[in-house]
């Protein structure tokens, strides 16, 4: 969920995910009304990625955020990115209840609703918990997030405007949640008007191009620690030469993106700490370790601090543990010669680490305090499973790659935003020119697209 995303995890715990529109993409007429023109499926198929800027921060925001166009006319939403969930969904005008926005800038649905009869939904409920008598009822969906968070609705499908990297322009008629009953921890609620899951399931936005034949299974962010930075959807922007490469983990975490076994490393030496399975989730501002990871990490940093001009403070409730200066810290790099690297090195890929400076694991809070962005998972009711947060993954590009079945990673300037050409030179792959993924309300009647 959005706003201060302290406690906000992912969504592991997400009741049901529903829903999986089977209609053609298709592009708009001036007179309202969907226009398709058949191409060959060779010449779309897998073609091109969407690119989309994003706006937030860790801190003080807590939360990345990508504008989307949905319906005709278009309407921009302003949704969560969130790649530990599948379910996109946004406040929904039917009426709602816990709505943070005003009605205009809701979703109205216009009888576009699934029907339970339609084999995706009959296919992402369990049998045990089946809310569906007929299938001719609308259908309902229910998530929940591990900071009790949660939104309830009904599965509507609808257009989503996009310009693609190779120059076409669509609108892929998508399933979504229209939520009208939202509940919010803490609080502050969110500026979001809800979540754009980018997780590996059969509801994910990326899942649902991906088999439209429109782009690859492959979903990326870059997030810049000055705020900002893009999403993209596809792999053609994708430098795979310069990325480090760790494989899926194929357990009971199917629609999740993790990864592990992987040992915890502080200064370039073991701590003893092995066997980590991980979760990447940009749904989480920080990263959560198990209790014995927690504690192991946070001695060290601990007794690494001793005899240093710094020192603990419990007056700062930013996050749990604080450190003060001699004077007010003004940024990261004020604090990050008294603390050493981390990195995650993982079993199963040979020389493959993620390496971790002080930047991706400590803020600067408000009051000039250094603070540790690691949280004890166990604490929030996580047990043994450990969550790589937004905090770990600023100034990369991170690639969840479905098509492979690997996570991958590479140093990146995020706040340019990538070529649509993909103009690199030898050796570089920064972004150069800027460019949206998103359409306004008028698309071009010739960029029509029938599976």
């Amino acid at each position: 969920m959005g706003g201060d995303k302290r406690n906000r995890v992912f969504a592991l715990t997400a009741l049901l995910i529903l829903g999986l529109s089977v209609t053609f993409p298709c592009c708009f007429s001036a007179a309202n009304q969907p226009q398709t023109k058949k191409k060959s499926a060779q010449a779309n198929k897998f073609g091109s990625s969407a690119v989309f800027p994003l706006h937030g921060n860790v801190y003080p925001l807590g939360y990345y955020s990508v504008s989307i166009n949905i319906g005709y006319p278009a309407k921009r939403f302003d949704l969560d990115i969130d790649t530990g969930s599948d379910l996109t969904w946004v406040q929904c005008d039917a009426p709602c209840t816990g709505c943070t926005k005003p009605r205009e800038y809701l979703y109205k649905p216009k009888n576009n609703h699934l029907q339970c009869g339609d084999p995706l939904c009959v296919a992402f409920h369990s049998p045990a918990s089946d809310p569906c008598k007929t299938p001719d009822d609308q259908c309902d969906y229910e998530v929940e997030y591990a900071d009790q968070g949660s939104s309830l609705g009904v599965m509507v499908n609808d257009y989503f405007p996009l310009k693609f990297t190779n120059g076409s322009q669509l609108g892929p008629r998508l399933a979504f949640g229209c939520g009208y009953d939202q509940k919010y921890p803490g609080p502050n609620t969110p500026p979001t008007t809800g979540v754009i899951g980018l997780g590996k399931g059969k509801a994910s936005i990326v899942s649902q191009l991906s088999r439209m034949g429109l782009t690859r299974n492959v979903v990326g962010h870059c997030l810049s620690g000055q705020g900002g930075g893009f999403l993209f959807l596809g792999d053609d922007l994708v430098s795979f030469s310069r990325v480090m490469w760790t494989p899926m983990s194929r357990n009971s975490m199917e629609n999740h993106y993790s990864s592990g076994p992987a040992e915890l490393v502080f200064n370039g030496k073991s701590t003893g700490v092995k066997g980590l399975s991980l979760v990447f989730d940009s749904g989480s501002s920080y990263t959560y370790f198990n209790s014995q990871a927690y504690k192991a990490v946070v001695n060290l940093v601990r007794n690494d601090l001793d005899g240093k001009p710094i020192k603990e403070t419990n007056e700062d409730k930013s996050l749990p543990i604080c450190w003060k200066g001699r004077k007010p810290f003004k940024s990261v790099g004020d604090a990050k010669n008294f603390f050493k690297p981390l990195a995650l090195s993982f079993i199963n890929a040979k020389n493959v680490q993620l390496q971790l400076s002080p930047e991706d694991y400590l803020i600067v809070s408000k009051h000039g305090n250094v603070c540790f962005g690691i949280l004890n998972g166990s604490e929030v009711g996580l047990e043994n499973l450990n969550i790589i947060g937004d905090i770990m993954l600023l100034d990369k590009m991170l690639i969840y790659d479905n098509e492979n079945q690997r996570i991958g990673w590479a140093p990146a300037n995020c706040n340019r935003l990538p070529n649509v050409d993909r103009e690199y030179s030898e050796g570089n792959s920064q972004p150069i020119v800027a460019n949206l993924g998103i359409l306004e309300q008028r698309c071009p009647a010739y960029a029509l697209y029938d599976q």
